[in-house]
C-alpha cells in the first residue's frame, strides 16, 4: 500500500505533466484513480489512530461543548469507554460519589435484567426563554446598545410659511448585558464524581445522561433568575420591578380583570402579545366562571368550544413558566404573570453553548471521572412599555 506521500506526488507528477494545457481523458481518470486510493489510505490510518487511542488514550482533561467543532481521537476513545465498558488502564478511580454498590448513588442503572430504562423525574421550567429574544454571541464582554423613547413628542400643524413652535429633541439612553457564569457540579463543591465501575455496568450511556442533567440545573437556576432576577449580581427578571395593573379584588381574578390587563398594553404590541404565568395560576384562570357558575375559558379562546389546553386566552397564546409565582389574591401585592411583546420586551443573551467538562484524571487513584457544566447568560428588561405585570390586590 502506497503512503499517503507517496500518492500526493503521483497527482502532483500527473498535473505536472500536462502543465499548459488540459488534462486528457486518460490523465484524469488516473488523476481521479489517484484520488480514490489516497482517500482510502487516509481513511485507515484515521481507523487506525482511533483504535490506538482506545486502547492506550493519552492527553488532558477533556472540555466538550456539546454540538460543537470536531471531536478529537482522545474523546472518541473516551466516549467509547462510556458507552462500551470496555477496560481502559489510563481511565482510574475518583472518589465517593457516584458508584454501582450502592443503589441511590447509581446502583439503579446497573441491571439485573434486560429493562434499559432510566426512572427519571421531570419538572418544566424555562417558558419564558421561548418568547424573549435571544442573543447568541461567541464572547462575554460586556454588550451595550442605545436606546429611545420618543412617545410623548409629536408633531404639529404650522401656517403656510410658518415653522415650528414646539418640539423636542432626541434623547437617547442606553442599556448594556454582560455574561453572568453559571455552574453545575456534585456535592460538598466539588465536580459530580462518577465511578469507573458504574460506567463499565450500567446499560445506559452515562455520560450522556450525566452531562444531561447538569445542563439542566444550570437552565433552572437561570430559569428562575429570568423570571425574577435581581439585577444586582445576577439577570433582571421580566417581572422584578414592575408596577402592574392589580386585581380588582383580593378574592378571585374575574373576567374583567383579564381585559383590564390586556388594555394596559398599548395595541401597537399586542398585535404579537403573550401571557406568561405557571401552571397553578392557569389553573385558577380555567375556574373563572360566568353569573351563572359556568366555567368562562372556553368563550376566552379563539374559537367557541376550544379546550383549555388550545393554548390561548382571549385570543392570545399563553406559555406556562413555573418560575413565576401563583396568583396573590389575599397575601398582599405581588407580579404573578406579564402580558404582552415579550419578545420586543425582554432579551436574553447566551455565550457559547453549555460547556461540559469531563475529567478522568484528577481523582484517577480513585477510578472516578468528574464532571462539570459551565455556562455564560445575562437578560434585562430592553422595553417595558411592550407588557406589563400582572399583580395581585393589595
Amino acid at each position: 500500500m502506497r503512503t499517503i506521500d507517496e500518492l500526493l506526488a503521483a497527482m502532483q507528477a500527473v498535473l505536472t505533466a500536462a502543465e499548459g494545457r488540459a488534462l486528457t481523458a486518460e490523465e484524469c481518470d488516473s488523476y481521479e484513480a489517484l484520488e480514490c486510493e489516497l482517500s482510502n489510505v487516509r481513511r485507515t490510518a484515521e481507523i487506525i489512530a482511533r483504535q490506538h487511542a482506545y486502547n492506550t488514550p493519552t492527553g488532558e482533561p477533556i472540555a466538550a461543548s456539546r454540538g460543537e467543532g470536531e471531536v478529537t481521537e482522545y474523546e472518541q476513545a473516551f466516549d467509547a469507554y462510556l458507552r462500551t465498558g470496555q477496560p481502559n488502564d489510563d481511565l482510574m478511580r475518583i472518589s465517593n460519589a457516584q458508584t454501582a454498590g450502592t443503589p441511590g448513588e447509581g446502583g439503579y442503572l446497573v441491571p439485573e435484567t434486560f429493562r434499559q430504562r432510566i426512572i427519571d423525574r421531570m419538572v418544566a421550567f424555562g417558558g419564558i426563554a421561548n418568547a424573549a429574544e435571544i442573543v447568541n454571541t461567541t464572547a462575554g464582554n460586556p454588550m451595550p446598545w442605545p436606546t429611545c423613547d420618543d412617545t410623548a413628542n409629536s408633531g404639529e400643524i404650522i401656517a403656510e410659511g410658518g415653522t415650528f413652535s414646539g418640539g423636542a429633541d432626541l434623547v437617547f439612553g442606553s442599556a448594556s448585558l454582560g455574561a453572568y457564569q453559571y455552574a453545575a457540579g456534585g456535592a460538598s463543591s466539588l465536580p459530580l464524581r462518577v465511578s469507573n465501575t458504574l460506567l463499565r455496568d450500567a446499560a445506559f450511556d452515562v455520560q450522556g445522561f450525566v452531562s444531561g442533567k447538569l445542563g439542566n440545573r444550570i437552565a433552572r437556576i437561570q430559569s428562575t433568575h429570568l423570571v425574577s432576577g435581581t439585577g444586582a449580581g445576577q439577570p433582571l427578571g421580566i417581572k422584578q420591578g414592575l408596577t402592574g395593573k392589580q386585581l380588582a379584588a383580593n378574592t378571585a381574578v374575574t373576567y374583567d380583570d383579564l381585559l383590564e390587563f390586556i388594555h394596559v398594553v398599548d395595541p401597537a404590541y399586542r398585535g404579537t402579545a403573550t401571557w406568561a404565568f405557571n401552571d397553578t395560576s392557569l389553573k385558577t384562570l380555567e375556574q373563572v366562571k360566568d353569573s351563572n357558575g359556568d366555567p368562562l375559558w372556553r368563550s376566552m379562546t379563539s374559537t367557541m368550544g376550544d379546550a383549555a389546553s388550545n393554548g390561548r386566552l382571549l385570543g392570545f397564546p399563553y406559555i406556562v413558566d413555573q418560575a413565576f409565582p401563583d396568583i396573590s389574591l389575599s397575601s398582599g401585592v405581588i407580579n404573578w404573570g406579564v402580558f404582552g411583546d415579550l419578545r420586543e420586551g425582554y432579551v436574553i443573551r447566551r455565550v457559547r453553548d453549555v460547556l461540559v467538562v469531563v475529567n478522568p484524571w484528577s481523582r484517577a487513584s480513585y477510578n472516578e471521572i468528574e464532571f462539570s457544566a459551565f455556562a455564560s447568560m445575562d437578560a434585562t428588561q430592553q422595553n417595558t412599555n411592550a407588557y406589563t405585570a400582572l399583580t395581585g390586590k393589595a
